[in-house]
C-alpha cells in the first residue's frame, strides 16, 4: 500500500469513527421520538472531506472502493438536506447508520482487496 493510500485508509477511518460518535452522542437512541439537533456545521465538514475521500480514491482503490465511498457521500448529503430538526432522533439514527455501512464497507475492501484474499474465501 502506498503513502496516499495508507492516507486516504486512515481519513476513512476518521470518518467512520467520526460519524459513529455523532451517531451515539447525538442521534439519542434509536426508539427516540424527540427530534435530532445535530451539529450541521460539523456534519458539513464530514461530507465535504467524504466528498474529497471520494474524489481521491479513483486513482488509488478499486471501484467498489471508490462506489461504497460514493454512497456514503450520498447519504451524508441526504441527512444534511433533511437537518436540522426535521429528523427524528430514530431517523437521525437510521441516516448515520446508511453512511458508516458503506464506510466500513470500503474499509474492508481496502484492507483485503479481492486479489489478495484466500481463493477459498472468494464465495463467502
Amino acid at each position: 500500500m502506498t503513502s496516499e493510500q495508507r492516507q486516504l485508509r486512515q481519513t476513512v477511518t476518521f470518518l467512520r469513527t467520526s460519524f459513529e460518535a455523532v451517531q451515539h452522542s447525538i442521534a439519542g437512541r434509536l426508539e427516540d421520538p424527540l427530534p435530532c439537533w445535530m451539529d450541521t456545521a460539523m456534519m458539513s465538514m464530514l461530507s465535504r472531506e467524504l466528498t474529497r475521500c471520494c474524489q481521491q480514491s479513483k486513482p488509488l482503490f478499486a471501484p467498489p472502493v471508490t462506489e461504497q465511498l460514493y454512497i456514503a457521500s450520498q447519504q451524508c448529503d441526504l441527512l444534511l438536506k433533511q437537518c436540522p430538526g426535521v429528523l427524528s432522533s430514530a431517523v437521525c439514527h437510521r441516516q448515520l447508520s446508511a453512511i458508516m455501512l458503506p464506510l466500513a464497507s470500503a474499509l474492508q475492501q481496502i484492507d483485503s482487496p479481492a486479489k489478495r484474499r484466500w481463493p477459498w474465501t472468494k464465495w463467502h
